[in-house]
C-alpha cells in the first residue's frame, strides 16, 4: 500500500478577512482549488477536500467531507481529512495557499521515511511554526480526539507532544527560496499581491 497516497486541501474556514468564501476563489480566472487538485494529483492518488458546503462540489471527481466537530477550528478539519484518508500519511494545504511545490512534498516524504515514528513533518520559520503544507500521521486521529475532549484545539498543541519532524528555514529555502509555499490569502490586497508571484512560479497557471 502507498503510504503517501492521500491529500487533504482544508476548504472549511469563515473567510471573514477576505470578505468571500476563499474556497471559491479564483486567480486569473481559475479557481485556485482546481490548480492546487491538478497539482496535488501529480504525486497523490487520492484528494480529499473537507468543506462545510457539500452542496457546492457536485460531480466532482475527488472526495469531500465536512468535520465531524463542529466549530473547533482548523483541527476538525485535520480530523475529518484524517479519518477519510486510505493511507498512512496525508499531505494537508489550506485552500487559500496557491503555491504548491511537489519537490519539496518529496524532500518531506524522504524525511518520513527516514523515521519511522514520524507522526508529522512541518517547516520552521525561526520560531514560527508553518502547521499547513506539512504532513501528518493517520495514526494521529485517537491523540486529536483526546486533545478534542480535553478542550484543546491547538494545533501546536498537538504538534508540541507527538513526534513531530521539524525542518528547518535554511533547509526549506533549498526548494523555495522565497518561501512563498507558505503564503496565503487572508485578504484582497493579499489576493492582489500574489497574482504575479504565482503566475511567474507556476507557468500553467
Amino acid at each position: 500500500m502507498d503510504k503517501f497516497k492521500t491529500a487533504i486541501i482544508l476548504a472549511g474556514g469563515n473567510s471573514s478577512r477576505m470578505g468571500f468564501d476563499k474556497q471559491f476563489l479564483n486567480i486569473n480566472k481559475k479557481r485556485l482549488m482546481d490548480n492546487q487538485i491538478n497539482k496535488l494529483r501529480q504525486e497523490y492518488s487520492e484528494i480529499i477536500v473537507v468543506s462545510n458546503k457539500l452542496n457546492q462540489y457536485k460531480n466532482v471527481s475527488y472526495k469531500v467531507v465536512c468535520d465531524e466537530i463542529i466549530g473547533i477550528g482548523p483541527l476538525g478539519g485535520i480530523h475529518a481529512g484524517l479519518k477519510n484518508s486510505s493511507s498512512e500519511y496525508a499531505y494537508l494545504i489550506a485552500c487559500d495557499m496557491p503555491i504548491i511545490n511537489n519537490d519539496y512534498i518529496r524532500f518531506m516524504k524522504e524525511k518520513v521515511n527516514n523515521n519511522a515514528y514520524a507522526c508529522a513533518c512541518i517547516t520552521k520559520r525561526g520560531d514560527r511554526i508553518e502547521p499547513f503544507n506539512g504532513i501528518y500521521s493517520t495514526s494521529l486521529i485517537d491523540k486529536i480526539e483526546e486533545n478534542i475532549a480535553k478542550k484543546h484545539y491547538s494545533i501546536f498543541t498537538l504538534l508540541n507532544n507527538i513526534n513531530t519532524i521539524y525542518i528547518e528555514e535554511n533547509e526549506a529555502k533549498k526548494f523555495n527560496r522565497n518561501l512563498d509555499m507558505f503564503i496565503n490569502l487572508n485578504n484582497i490586497e493579499d489576493l492582489a499581491m500574489c497574482k504575479y508571484s504565482y503566475r511567474s512560479f507556476n507557468k500553467d497557471f
